[in-house]
């Protein structure tokens, strides 16, 4: 089993989609993430309409400091994407909780596995049990864009 990592002092996590600051988040995501720069507002919108969304929120102003969405049939797969951490709370261990919070929220439904991909960040993933495809080569994929 790996670590749960729990929030720092003054923030709470949220799947409530009401509480998610739909303008930041895609500010965020369409001004900033390499993976979504240039993704539309109503891209956006349909994305987070699609899918279960965890937000992180400061207790005391209730401001939104980080998001990730997770598309899944609540029964055999989920895929784990749009993971933003808002640089001012970058290195609190914010991004790893969250990503932790959601692991426990989905580990009931008894999935299979839990998919995502990152250019960059393999070293957070790893120590909350993510790993790298043992077998890449039976994986394919259909690209639109």
């Amino acid at each position: 089993m790996t670590d749960t990592p729990s929030l720092p002092d003054g923030y709470e996590l949220s799947t409530d989609p009401d509480r998610l600051d739909v303008d930041r988040v895609h500010r965020w995501l369409s001004g900033d993430a390499y993976w979504a720069l240039g993704r539309a507002r109503e891209k956006q919108e349909r994305a987070i309409a699609g899918s279960l969304n965890f937000g992180v929120y400061e207790v005391v102003s209730g401001e939104q400091v980080a998001y990730a969405r997770v598309i899944t049939d609540m029964a055999t797969f989920a895929w784990l994407c749009d993971v933003y951490v808002d640089p001012s709370v970058r290195g609190k261990n914010v991004g790893t909780a969250m990503v932790a919070a959601m692991r426990e929220h989905l580990r009931p439904y008894g999935l299979r596995r839990i998919l995502l991909a990152t250019l960059d960040a393999h070293g957070v993933y790893e120590k909350l049990g993510f790993r790298k495809l043992a077998q890449p080569d039976i994986w394919m994929a259909l690209e639109f864009e």
